[in-house]
């Protein structure tokens, strides 16, 4: 008799633990619906705005509709272009100069930011000129760099590098420089001194300015690209850049209208990528209110 009662009661005790669990999955699930909910809402709520003001822009009767078509007309277009082979080639070719020129700039970036954040004399004599030169527009160095390397990649790559290094390295010089003196003196009083204390304290401390930098340094970076693809053709290569140019000088705008969205929705992409990195950043520093 005692035997049955102890089974009945393991039993009983699965039972509610399988209830449980049950439970708990589903509000696991429930609760992540709710945060890719409350995640995408926003951009679909601004993508019907967006839609529904092109589209009041065209019934006002503005342009003609072959100038500027409505939605109804171009989103068909689109479609018919992401079906293209042609299309999608154009798309890598672009992408690939896009992580190629900001790869490079990254390099050239953090060296550049490294050495003026450790030197007072670099800071003296290059700190001003490295703002000067993020402020500076990147379609100004079109002129040079096809003097200096003709109608190549190396120019369009050259401009890439020229527009986005500097928001590279001023975000890395802002991380150092406000990194607080109280971690700066445990750093030393545990005995780090030199690159050590840059490898284990300064740098680690100044991640989240750096990332924002490389945010604002790919932003550079795509901007300077597709002005490059717009003035640098070679030869028969075809990138969104030359897809685009062909287009306006086709008039044809549904298509120029087509190359544009894929331009802005890369654009979103990436931005949403540097978006996580900096949320993962954020987190992990405890400066995330939903990590509380």
């Amino acid at each position: 008799m005692a035997h049955d009662t102890v089974k009945g009661e393991a039993r009983l005790e699965r039972e509610i633990a399988g209830l449980d669990a049950l439970e708990l999955g589903g509000t696991t699930r429930v609760r992540l619906l709710r945060r890719a909910w409350s995640a995408v809402w926003p951009m679909l709520a601004a993508v019907l705005i967006a839609l529904a003001a092109w589209q009041l822009v065209v019934w006002s009767g503005w342009k003609e509709p072959w100038v500027l078509p409505g939605p109804g007309d171009t989103l068909p277009v689109f479609w018919d272009q992401l079906t293209s082979a042609r299309f999608w080639d154009a798309v890598a070719l672009t992408m690939r100069r896009a992580v190629v020129g900001f790869a490079f700039a990254v390099a050239v970036g953090v060296v550049v930011g490294a050495l003026v954040a450790r030197f007072r004399v670099l800071r003296r004599a290059f700190g001003s000129l490295i703002t000067g030169l993020q402020t500076m527009p990147s379609i100004a160095w079109f002129p040079l760099a096809i003097l200096l390397f003709r109608l190549s990649e190396s120019a369009i790559l050259f401009v890439v590098i020229l527009g986005a290094a500097p928001s590279i390295a001023n975000g890395l010089i802002a991380g150092v420089d406000y990194t607080p003196p109280i971690l700066l003196r445990a750093g030393k009083v545990m005995g780090l001194r030199g690159l050590a204390l840059y490898r284990h304290l300064i740098m680690p401390a100044s991640l989240p300015s750096f990332v924002a930098g490389l945010k604002q340094g790919w932003a550079f970076a795509w901007r300077s690209l597709m002005a490059g693809e717009l003035l640098v053709i070679i030869g028969d290569t075809t990138s969104l850049g030359v897809l685009l140019s062909q287009a306006r000088e086709l008039n044809n705008t549904a298509d120029m209208i087509s190359y544009m969205l894929m331009i802005l929705i890369l654009g979103i992409v990436i931005d949403r990528l540097f978006g996580l990195v900096d949320g993962a950043i954020r987190r992990r520093w405890g400066l995330d209110e939903g990590s509380a």
